[in-house]
């Protein structure tokens, strides 16, 4: 017979995962709707260009918030923790913030502006990154 303190323990770990994994999933449809609603007062204010780069964003964080949760059940599932959907996540990120900076810095473009210097550097290390992770995984798929 297993130890009742351990067992219970794994128990209220998969209830916490479980509960997790609601709350996260709640939170993505809730976010969906509200992006959507947002994009809609956004576009009917006439400006097309920017709900949709809005409602761009908020969907790419729905699919990283729906990619926790793929990670937390397969986790609640087979009790081990992959690092493929975190990369996964990362690439998202990384699209995600990539469409925020150059929506942002897209009027006022001035080359010598420190800012806008950080702004380049930034995007730089997002456009490394993304083939970055692109490798990890394929690395790991092969293991």
């Amino acid at each position: 017979m297993r130890n009742f303190p351990a067992s219970l323990l794994e128990r209220v770990e998969a209830a916490i995962y479980l509960t997790a994994g609601y709350v996260l999933a709640f939170a993505a449809a809730v976010l969906l709707g509200y992006a959507v609603w947002e994009a809609l007062h956004v576009f009917t204010a006439g400006d097309l260009g920017q709900a949709v780069i809005h409602l761009l964003d908020r969907v790419l964080l729905a699919l990283m918030i729906a990619e926790i949760i793929y990670t937390v059940a397969r986790f609640s599932r087979e009790g081990s923790l992959e690092p493929e959907p975190f990369l996964v996540i990362g690439v998202i990120a990384s699209v995600r913030r990539m469409l925020v900076i150059t929506a942002e810095s897209a009027s006022g473009i001035d080359i010598g502006n420190p800012h806008y210097q950080a702004v380049l550097l930034e995007l730089a290390l997002l456009i490394l990154g993304i083939p970055l992770f692109a490798l990890a995984i394929r690395l790991i798929r092969r293991r």
